[in-house]
């Protein structure tokens, strides 16, 4: 593991860090990898944060591994392994998607490849696969894309959202919510779009309290709803995760009077982006 260099910050050109706690009170553990670095939360069991670099002009076609591992760096004990996924609807969700750091090389890429299928770059989610999903998924496709005129790089941060009151299960606590920052030269200066998945119950609040508590009290896995995607201000990434979000909040491409009126607007289809 020591070979891996991780997530450079310099790759966009301007200096773009990995999101870290603003509290430094707060325990990280951070973990280079191919590619990518995972922010990783002891006490939570749970990354706070991930980066990755894309480079769309030398993407490489890697077998998909599926072998899920704890990483040797840190105690099994830290970490969410199979356990807490096993016989419930709870899948391992990727949080650096498996494809994005599989670029270079061919060595080099099929190590990226097998490096997204450490636990500590899984987070529980969902199983039902919706279109609320498939458009989550496919968020960093839609911005390579689009950013592919400008630049063939991004940068993706991505992480759980992390609130003490996130329904506790099997030695955890299960996020509702995910966060992604894309990163991206336009124009000649750098640019970011922000990104938010709810999968809290897709219920009134006084009744997905309920349903929460009573799963909780009964040790049963949450009561998740159907992915639900919106676009939100880079900077409300950094209020609601606690996290230093560097150059980002500044650089979002959501304009000023697009945030004052609207604010978070739940995605239909990659035509909703504000970019």
């Amino acid at each position: 593991m020591s070979a891996r260099k991780g997530y450079d910050e310099r790759f966009l050109g301007p200096t773009v860090p990995a999101p870290v706690p603003v509290d430094t009170t707060i325990e990280i553990v951070v973990l280079p990898y191919t590619h990518f670095t995972v922010v990783f939360r002891p006490d939570r069991r749970l990354a706070s944060s991930t980066a990755v670099m894309i480079d769309g002009a030398r993407l490489f076609n890697a077998v998909r591994d599926e072998d899920w591992r704890f990483d040797p760096r840190l105690p099994a004990s830290q970490q969410t392994g199979h356990a807490v996924y096993r016989n419930n609807p709870l899948d391992k969700g990727h949080l650096v998607r498996r494809l994005d750091p599989v670029w270079g090389e061919g060595p080099e890429a099929e190590m990226a490849n097998s490096d997204t299928f450490h636990y500590t770059n899984a987070a529980p989610q969902v199983n039902v696969f919706n279109q609320g999903k498939k458009l989550w998924q496919g968020l960093e496709n839609h911005l390579l894309n689009h950013a592919e005129a400008f630049d063939r790089k991004l940068s993706v941060f991505t992480g759980p959202v992390l609130e003490d009151a996130d329904p506790p299960y099997r030695g955890i606590k299960v996020p509702l919510r995910f966060w992604k920052v894309a990163a991206f030269i336009q124009d000649g200066e750098l640019a970011s779009t922000a990104y938010v998945l709810d999968q809290s119950p897709d219920l009134t609040r006084d009744a997905a309290a309920r349903a929460l508590a009573e799963a909780a009290k009964a040790g049963d896995p949450p009561p998740l709803g159907p992915f639900r995607t919106f676009q939100v201000p880079v900077a409300d990434i950094a209020e609601i995760t606690g996290l230093h979000l560097g150059p980002l909040p500044a650089a979002d491409r959501m304009t000023p009077v697009v945030r004052g009126t609207r604010r978070w607007t739940q995605l239909k289809r990659f035509e909703d982006i504000v970019a």
